[in-house]
């Protein structure tokens, strides 16, 4: 049967040999020779990941010398076509208009059963071995894994989605070209919400707006240094720059405005607007913090959507791969004496949200 299904595909008669593999698949079905005909099958067809597959575990799964080397032979013909493909696309890609920005490249996190698999093509599209796939594939937030050329992170994104493993990716002009405003107090919340707020060069203007057009909302928290003395291992004063405070920055996404709203408690003139929930006292600047508690509640109740909340284990990946990027404007005044690259990873990743969220609105339409 074997000659048969071989002389099948050196005719290049396809289904010839799709009907033989089946026939005896029916009558011997753990034949090794069935297994290395069905390779071949696979390759001469083009779907050379399935051919992959089926040889290695031929390979595995055998003990006969004479299925053995043609089997080798054939892992190996599919590797070197795989890599001439790969280059191939690769090179294409890198010649598609603006595929020279820069970009960057994220991970959704995978739970649960799905991790193997995904961790799998993570390693076969990204050319790492399995461990390190496993480490780099996050289960509970966004992971930045990549920052580079447009052209190869577009690619590199649709072989992780084909693998089943969920990535996202925008370039950072998209990201810069977002407005975003910095906002200063809210004046009243009906019929329409009046937002005072700074744009990118200062000025200070008012937007108005619904909760309905609040798209999806973002909330970090975002480390603020201070010089400190310590004792170093010799007993001897040294100062350092340690985490004192956290400050807590929430973007409002507007998809349907195409702007972001800033809000921070650091910078979030309370005394300037309204108490919210609505009271009949302004709350005083001594209890910022529990009044900043009480808004965030408030907009939990009317914004439609949960806040996403899982900035920190993104801001932990952005951190080295972030001096990589052009700089850009974070639009974040936390007052630092040192500027800090969260910042930064704040404003990339809220902007990153937003353009992959509004790619997904643009494809439901």
């Amino acid at each position: 049967m074997y000659d048969l299904v071989s002389a099948a595909l050196r005719a290049q008669q396809l289904t010839q040999a799709a009907q033989l593999i089946k026939q005896w698949q029916q009558k011997t079905p753990q034949d090794p020779w069935l297994k290395l005909a069905m390779g071949q099958y696979w390759e001469a067809k083009g779907e050379l990941e399935k051919a992959q597959i089926t040889y290695t575990r031929l390979l595995q799964g055998t003990a006969n010398s004479k299925v053995l080397s043609p089997a080798r032979e054939g892992v190996q013909r599919v590797r070197d076509r795989l890599a001439q493909r790969r280059e191939h696309d690769l090179s294409a890609a890198k010649q598609q208009p603006g595929a020279g920005a820069a970009a960057v490249l994220a991970l959704e996190p995978v739970t649960g059963d799905r991790r193997e698999s995904a961790a799998q093509g993570l390693a076969r599209v990204m050319q790492i071995d399995a461990y390190t796939a496993r480490t780099r594939l996050p289960s509970k937030h966004w992971r930045l894994l990549r920052v580079g050329a447009a052209g190869e992170t577009q690619y590199f994104c649709e072989q992780l989605k084909a693998e089943g493993t969920p990535a996202r990716w925008a370039t950072v002009g998209q990201i810069k070209g977002l407005a975003t405003f910095r906002v200063q107090a809210i004046r009243a919340v009906e019929p329409e919400l009046t937002v005072v707020c700074l744009n990118d060069a200062g000025q200070q203007g008012t937007i108005q707006l619904t909760w309905g057009d609040i798209t999806q909302w973002v909330v970090g928290q975002l480390p603020i240094y201070e010089s400190v003395v310590d004792l170093d291992v010799r007993g001897k004063l040294k100062r350092k720059d340690a985490t004192q405070d956290y400050g807590e920055v929430m973007d409002w996404h507007l998809h349907g405005r195409g702007c972001v709203l800033r809000l921070c408690d650091r910078t979030y003139k309370y005394r300037e607007a309204m108490p919210l929930p609505p009271a009949a006292a302004y709350p005083s600047p001594l209890i910022a913090g529990t009044a900043w508690k009480a808004m965030k509640s408030y907009f939990e109740d009317r914004i439609a959507l949960a806040p996403i909340t899982d900035f920190s284990g993104f801001g932990e990946s952005a951190l080295d791969l972030i001096e990589l990027l052009p700089t850009f404007e974070h639009q974040i005044e936390l007052r630092r004496s040192l500027p800090s690259p969260w910042d930064g990873a704040f404003h990339l990743y809220s902007g990153l949200r937003f353009v992959v969220e509004g790619d997904a609105r643009g494809s439901k339409n």
